[in-house]
């Protein structure tokens, strides 16, 4: 990559973090006025049940009475106030009033391209993959756990190439590359609204020998956020903030469905990501932006999609609106998901304290923030090689990611390249 833009703001150590988090966590500053006011009880009731979510907006606003009627000095107070915003924590965002009567089926607002026509039947990528040798999922149980990858030869430099590709559309597009950690303290991941903890977390968490209350990361939208966690940024100077980065994301969730076997859902993967930070009243127009900057890079691909509106049910905890885009990979016969982008509001800003300065004094106001997937490796794989494969077993190389392979055209058989060898461990 010839040009790289580095993103230096004064970074603070993760034990800085690690000694600011009892704020985050314990004195989080929601919008109380909205939550505790006894007019607002029948919507938010009616927006948590259209969610499906979790959260007990009576239990809160009984919590609130309790605490107002004990004095400040009362030694059950404190704890009073923790259950109280413990209880605050679990309401969801508001959702988007045009999205609220789509019941439980997204709204189709966007085809871009054509299905490709083919003279042959088109195969799966788990076929296509095996036949030339690109990649390794099977006998993995004992060397890296189920849902697991060896990309290979070709393969690999095309996921390196789709990372390149989609951070120089993105530099284009005046984003900052900023690299993240994927090792995060929960109360980061839990302000981001993602759950950390009990049986059904798709979190993974690391030993407490190696330090307390440490995850991988699930998306680096969590890491940008922390990131910026306790800052106020300038309005004129720096609002809004465009931010990239491509990280590898941990995930522990599973699925049994046919269509999501092989690399659509695994525990382990690259993905560029991009997040954004802006004044309230643009964010409407800025989740607008990103999803045409997601459908804009996709389409230079050459790859059938559609763009989806996600009904209230599909949102989760901190996303007001959110756009699915879907890729038709023509082995599968189906559209599966590649790409999402969310305006989460204020949720985030709330919980991490990130704020911006008003131009000509006119004081300080929490952010709202975006997320949007900008490439997420192994689907878009998947929808490549469906939609580029030859009938005499080739993959066609689309013609904006030549560059990045070394004008290679064709992708073939790899040859030379090793066999996994597996030896089973004896206890």
């Amino acid at each position: 990559m010839r040009k790289i833009i580095s993103f230096l703001l004064n970074k603070p150590s993760f034990y800085s973090i690690s000694s600011r988090l009892w704020h985050v966590q314990h004195s989080p500053e929601l919008d109380f006025t909205y939550i505790c006011n006894q007019n607002n009880l029948e919507d938010i009731t009616a927006n948590i049940r259209r969610r499906k979510g979790v959260g007990d907006i009576k239990l809160v606003q009984q919590l609130k009475r309790d605490l107002d009627d004990l004095n400040p000095t009362d030694p059950k107070y404190e704890g009073a106030k923790l259950k109280f915003l413990s209880e605050c924590k679990n309401i969801p965002n508001t959702t988007h009033p045009d999205i609220i009567d789509y019941n439980d089926e997204p709204k189709i607002i966007k085809h871009i391209g054509e299905k490709k026509e083919f003279k042959f039947k088109p195969k799966e990528f788990h076929e296509i993959s095996k036949r030339l040798n690109l990649i390794r999922t099977e006998q993995l149980g004992y060397l890296s756990g189920h849902r697991s990858y060896y990309l290979l030869g070709d393969l690999a430099n095309l996921e390196h190439a789709l990372t390149r590709y989609t951070l120089n559309n993105l530099i284009q597009q005046n984003f900052k590359l900023i690299t993240v950690p994927d090792i995060l303290h929960r109360d980061i991941i839990e302000s981001c609204g993602l759950n950390t903890r009990g049986e059904r977390t798709q979190v993974y968490q690391l030993d407490e020998r190696h330090g307390s209350d440490l995850c991988l990361s699930g998306t680096s939208e969590m890491a940008l956020a922390g990131f910026l966690m306790n800052r106020i940024l300038s309005e004129e100077k720096e609002l809004p903030l465009k931010l990239a980065t491509v990280s590898r994301c941990f995930r522990a969730e599973t699925s049994s469905i046919a269509d999501e076997k092989g690399i659509y859902r695994v525990h382990e993967f690259t993905k560029v990501e991009i997040f954004i930070v802006t004044k309230p009243e643009e964010s409407d127009n800025m989740l607008e932006e990103i999803r045409n900057i997601e459908e804009e890079h996709f389409a230079m691909l050459g790859i059938h999609l559609r763009t989806l509106d996600m009904p209230p049910h599909e949102l989760g905890a901190p996303a007001y609106r959110k756009y699915d885009i879907e890729a038709w990979m023509p082995g599968r016969q189906i559209f599966g998901e590649i790409s999402s982008c969310s305006n989460c509001t204020d949720y985030q800003s709330r919980r991490l304290n990130i704020k911006y300065s008003k131009v000509g004094g006119g004081g300080t106001e929490f952010v709202h923030t975006l997320n949007g997937t900008a490439c997420a490796v192994p689907r878009m794989l998947i929808a490549l090689l469906e939609t580029y494969q030859n009938d005499n077993g080739t993959i066609s190389v689309p013609d904006c990611l030549r560059r990045y392979l070394g004008n290679k055209d064709v992708i073939r058989r790899q040859k030379n390249v090793p066999e996994l060898m597996l030896i089973k461990n004896k206890k």
